[in-house]
């Protein structure tokens, strides 16, 4: 029995006040979302995955990705479906940033990746007269990538490794990335 997307949003509801990371995990969670239905994975897994992912980052931005294990393990009493796979999984987003959990399954890969470029893409999104994804193009998204100063906060050493390690070219990584924030823009406020 895996967690479910309502079990995960009480959680995150607990943990993380900020309107700007709700959005973040939410748009995480869109996008991990789209992405297993993409490849034929299990949704609601990757979902749960991308809203809980800084679950600990606004009480604990110190020991990001650290802290999260202690907090799972403590609510397992409250959600007996928080798994050890999805502990790893968590952390592992936070592989040679802030902890030493290497991200192994796709999924994993998948959210080490999208995590930083879902934040380039909803900044892109921000600096346009829309203010959505619906009407950007691939080449908006790919400039701003090669504009350190843009988004000087997102790691785009991290979004070009994982886009290595999910053995895809970055321009489709980006392409599948904008795709899911598409498809739920209106949720998204994007």
């Amino acid at each position: 029995m895996s967690m479910t997307i309502t079990e995960a949003q009480k959680l995150l509801d607990k943990y993380v006040t900020g309107s700007t990371l709700r959005r973040h995990c939410l748009t995480v969670s869109a996008v991990m979302g789209y992405w297993a239905e993409q490849e034929g994975e299990d949704s609601e897994f990757w979902q749960v995955t991308g809203l809980l992912h800084d679950l600990d980052f606004e009480k604990y931005p110190e020991q990001h990705c650290v802290k999260v294990k202690e907090i799972l393990e403590s609510e397992r009493a409250s959600f007996p479906a928080i798994s050890d796979d999805l502990i790893h999984a968590i952390q592992s987003h936070g592989w040679k940033l802030c902890c030493d959990v290497e991200p192994v399954t796709r999924m994993e890969k998948v959210l080490y990746t999208i995590d930083e470029l879902t934040g380039l893409i909803f900044a892109c999104a921000m600096a346009r007269p829309s203010k959505s994804v619906m009407d950007m193009e691939l080449k908006s998204v790919t400039k701003k990538f090669k504009t350190p100063a843009f988004a000087a906060g997102c790691n785009r050493d991290v979004i070009k490794e994982g886009s290595q390690m999910l053995g895809m070219e970055l321009n489709d990584v980006i392409l599948r990335c904008l795709e899911g924030m598409r498809a739920r823009h209106e949720e998204l406020g994007v």
